[in-house]
């Protein structure tokens, strides 16, 4: 049996409900109530013109530079899924474009994360779904394998699973797993909630600043 070369069954989803439920939550304080420690990467930046990304991951490992298993997954996708692609970052060759992502709009995929590149990025800006890449070139793919479907990956340190909850905005991607998505969500919203009354005092030219005194005396600044 070839070692690397495999599709492999997804056995746990996160459910529709809480997905519903993140797109209203900005990565950033996703990102905040996990401690600021889970992040993708700078590197992958949104490519379309705008809207959240919010789904499931459907997971692919392949070689820099092919897209077989990529297009296995895509046959395996159901509405929903979020295809997450490590493809090393590498950026020689774009792994997917205008015909493969229309027809994952076409069948209900909620969005790509691919750490590498793809092309016709005209067609990406013009439509809704969302797609977070690495990078831009128009040269294309090789389809030889190997690679593997529905296997944890890592993308600049951060580790998705299959089954795993996927967030993008204009910030950057973010993962929450499958076994800590309601602990999040009660941070990440209730941090929301704050903010979104600190804006209100800030509007209001009432917020309150005097924590900025406190913390420059506690970590003992002169010139106070």
């Amino acid at each position: 049996m070839p070692i690397g070369f495999k599709i492999h069954p997804r056995t746990r989803t996160v459910d529709a409900a809480t997905v519903e439920k993140f797109k209203a939550i900005a990565v950033a304080n996703i990102s905040d109530s996990m401690s600021r420690m889970v992040h993708a990467g700078p590197r992958l930046r949104p490519m379309h013109g705008g809207g959240v990304l919010c789904g499931v991951a459907l997971t692919v490992r392949t070689r820099p530079g092919d897209n077989l298993m990529v297009h296995a997954a895509l046959n395996r996708a159901k509405p929903g899924d979020v295809l997450v692609i490590d493809a090393g970052g590498d950026l020689s060759n774009a792994l997917m474009g205008e015909l493969m992502l229309g027809h994952a709009q076409q069948i209900g995929v909620a969005g790509v994360v691919l750490n590498g590149a793809v092309r016709d990025l005209g067609w990406i800006r013009a439509n809704a779904l969302p797609v977070f890449a690495a990078g831009v070139t128009h040269r294309g793919p090789y389809k030889d394998g190997p690679g593997e479907v529905n296997v944890p990956v890592a993308l600049d340190g951060m580790v998705i699973a299959p089954g795993d909850l996927i967030v993008g905005d204009d910030d950057g991607v973010v993962c929450v797993p499958f076994d800590q998505v309601e602990a999040v969500y009660a941070a990440a919203n209730a941090k929301q909630q704050g903010e979104a009354k600190t804006m209100a005092a800030i509007r209001a030219g009432t917020v309150d600043r005097s924590w900025v005194e406190r913390a420059l005396e506690k970590a003992g600044c002169e010139g106070l």
